[in-house]
């Protein structure tokens, strides 16, 4: 037994600390360093030799992409409230300014580590025959199949520009990466500064056939670019050149008044394509001519800059995660079916019927929910369908039922919510083709974003009319559904339909919804029921009563939610809480939070759902426990600025297989766990040869107490697994 089995190791001793390091803005963790060290944690997967060489590539790919987003979005906001010379500090006490100083130091040691780790990965790789090639390793018969390559498949999408007075210096898009270029004419030696913009659309890793050995081969697309640069520019010579690449702020700002949204939004996303260069990534030992070309023509101060020693662009090395390398991925894993759907022929209006159901994606198929909405598009009992839309795929096969539905005539109403960041293009696209089809697409409010995730369908059965409502902690999109952990609640529970109603009114007339029996939703009642329920923990611990609870969630930041946990821990009450990302809370502190820990999974699958379970004075588990699954995280801006949902879960074997199966194999997983220290250290004992219970392993390898149907649950294991 490690310390990440919270379920069976016992609460470490609290570490004593003077008060004057808890008290104030001291109680709490910077939340932009917490998100960079949830980072590291990401970045750490790339070196766990647990984890599949190809999986580990994959790591070190999110970790780029991560820190990208973390670039574009929070440190372009810092940057915009310097420059405003806004120095209102953050919860824990930091100025924009200092803040800003202490991610540059951390990030540029996260990027040389991300360096150090691709150079290992790297030679691993190629000892198992998947090799990146330079130039000087093509052999003739290489050089003939690229020469072609490039001729097809490359040369018509480039422009190569030259920089002079009659040709300034181009429009570099946001994460754009291009070759900067010293040439020379051979005829009379005249020089030339050039850039070559490496289009987005093509591959940034060029194929090659199979070596003689059978090694999978592949070339960088900036070394099959100098390698033609005679067809780019005839009669030049390369004197000198350089990689470059770019992140611009992509915060998005839309005027409050915008009388066509979607077209305030188009423009805005316009904007953000020509938004201020935040990082400079470059070559070291550029040419010096270049670089000072490349930082005067973008506006970039040194600081901004960073000299990369090695790759550039590692969000792109998941490219060479190959389908024909299998054997160095995590191995296959199929979704499961619930039995009661079968039971009942596929039916599941009449599997929900039978009695809620609670589905735990990945383990059980997200085709469930995609199901759920083509049956209703076609069956002819079906009124009418509500369906909240935050992100989706390309290729939505639930707006494809949405609209399907609208086309048969059923009144058909989609919130797409158009500031859901980086994917508001996709959704305007997706609303338009809603709108075609006939149905009421409705963008909710100019203030909050709505992240809750619902469906209603309205079925006519007899002489009445019954309402089966979804609730999901993830997002409607089938393929982020393969790899996040996420729960899907069915139930044609009356109430529920009546709460779920009163959302989509809310949200389609902006009208307060009162009365409601089950649900609480931010911003208007989420955030006090959760601080409400904190409280009565306390109480019951204070009464000599268990107070206990057990949470999971994505980020825990909001100041008020934390000092009610700190208040609940000084009362006494028993606080395990599994936090992927960001915390702001300082945890086992004497007097403080010496009842709370926290740990965070990092693992196969990307931790996605939202849980919270009260002991409801009888401690956990317990079949008097109040067990609530939400599409909110506890942060401010999903408390206060989001239309969000929590639903109390009362079935009785849907709370189990939450509270039993779900937490429990969250609390004792010691495989992918890392714990938070009082000093906001992360520690994981990954012992040579341990024993260590892995809950996504326990997952794919047990069925669900929800949905079992015939089958019955005599088989379902509580937390037993084969081990790591």
């Amino acid at each position: 037994m490690t310390i990440a089995d919270f379920l069976k190791a016992p609460f470490p001793p609290p570490q004593t600390v003077p008060r004057t390091e808890v008290e104030g803005p001291k109680r709490f963790f910077n939340r932009e360093l917490s998100w960079l060290a949830f980072n590291w944690r990401v970045l750490d997967e790339a070196r766990n030799p647990r984890v599949p060489l190809l999986e580990r590539l994959r790591f070190l790919s999110i970790s780029a992409t991560n820190l990208d987003e973390f670039y574009t979005v929070r440190v372009a906001g810092l940057r915009q409230l310097v420059r405003s010379g806004t120095g209102l500090p953050s919860d824990d006490g930091m100025t924009p300014a200092q803040q800003l100083v202490r991610i540059n130091a951390e990030a540029r040691r996260l990027m040389a580590t991300q360096q150090t780790v691709w150079n290992r990965i790297r030679r691993d790789i190629q000892k198992a025959g998947v090799v990146l090639l330079t130039r000087s390793k093509l052999t003739v018969k290489d050089r003939a199949f690229l020469r072609d390559h490039f001729l097809e498949r490359v040369f018509p999408v480039l422009s190569p520009l030259a920089i002079d007075p009659a040709h300034p210096f181009p429009f570099i898009p946001n994460t754009g990466l291009s070759l900067a270029l010293e040439l020379e004419r051979r005829t009379d030696g005249r020089r030339l500064q050039a850039l070559l913009p490496i289009p987005q659309q093509v591959d940034r890793f060029v194929a090659l056939p199979d070596g003689r050995g059978g090694e999978t081969r592949f070339l960088p697309l900036e070394e099959l670019l100098l390698l033609h640069l005679d067809a780019l520019f005839p009669g030049y010579a390369d004197t000198g050149h350089c990689s470059f690449r770019v992140l611009r702020d992509s915060d998005l700002e839309v005027e409050e008044e915008a009388e066509d949204l979607v077209r305030e939004f188009e423009t805005a996303l316009k904007r953000r394509r020509r938004g201020e260069v935040v990082r400079l990534k470059i070559t070291a030992g550029a040419p010096a001519t270049l670089r000072d070309l490349i930082m005067a023509e973008l506006d970039v101060t040194p600081d901004e800059v960073v000299e990369v020693k090695g790759m550039i662009g590692m969000a792109d090395l998941k490219e060479l995660v190959t389908d024909s390398r299998r054997d160095l991925q995590w191995p296959p894993f199929t979704p499961r079916v619930p039995e009661r759907v079968q039971d009942h022929d596929g039916d599941i209006f009449a599997a929900i019927r039978q009695k809620d159901m609670l589905l735990h994606h990945p383990y059980e198929t997200f085709d469930m929910v995609v199901r759920f909405l083509q049956r209703a598009a076609a069956d002819p009992d079906v009124l009418a369908i509500k369906q909240t839309l935050y992100r989706t795929s390309r290729d939505s096969p639930i707006v494809a039922a949405l609209c399907e539905a609208a086309e048969a005539g059923k009144s058909v109403t989609a919130l797409v919510e158009l500031k859901a960041r980086f994917d508001e293009a996709a959704n305007i696209r997706q609303s338009r083709r809603l709108e075609r089809a006939g149905a009421h697409v409705v963008y909710g409010f100019m203030n909050y974003k709505t992240h809750a995730k619902i469906s209603t369908v309205v079925r006519r059965e007899g002489d009445r009319l019954v309402t089966y409502t979804h609730f999901g902690t993830g997002n409607y999109h089938p393929i982020t559904a393969r790899i996040y952990t996420d729960l899907s609640f069915f139930t044609c529970d009356p109430a529920l339909g009546r709460d779920a109603a009163k959302v989509f009114n809310y949200l389609s007339g902006y009208v307060q919804p009162e009365g409601l029996e089950n649900l609480a939703i931010s911003p208007i009642s989420l955030k006090p029921r959760l601080i409400e329920m904190i409280g009565r923990e306390a109480t019951h611990a204070k009464a000599g009563r268990p107070g206990e609870i057990w949470a999971k969630m994505n980020s825990l930041i909001d100041a008020e939610v934390i000092d009610a946990l700190y208040d609940a821990s000084r009362a006494g009450v028993k606080i395990n809480l599994v936090i992927r990302g960001i915390c702001g809370l300082r945890p086992g502190i004497a007097g403080l939070s010496e009842n709370i820990r926290v740990k965070s999974i990092v693992g196969r699958f990307l931790e996605h759902s939202r849980i919270v379970c009260f002991g409801n004075g009888q401690g956990l588990p317990s079949r008097k426990a109040r067990v609530f699954i939400s599409s909110a995280d506890w942060m401010g801006r999903n408390l206060n600025r989001r239309v969000e949902t929590l639903v109390e879960t009362v079935n009785e074997t849907v709370k189990a297989q939450i509270v039993s199966q779900i937490m429990a194999a969250n609390l004792a997983d010691e495989a992918q766990s890392w714990v938070l220290q009082p000093d906001g250290q992360f520690r994981r004992d990954l012992r040579e040869g341990a024993d260590l219970f892995n809950c996504h392993r326990f997952f794919m390898e047990n069925p669900s107490l929800s949905g079992r149907g015939k089958a019955g649950a005599s088989d379902v294991p509580r937390l037993a697994h084969s081990r790591d």
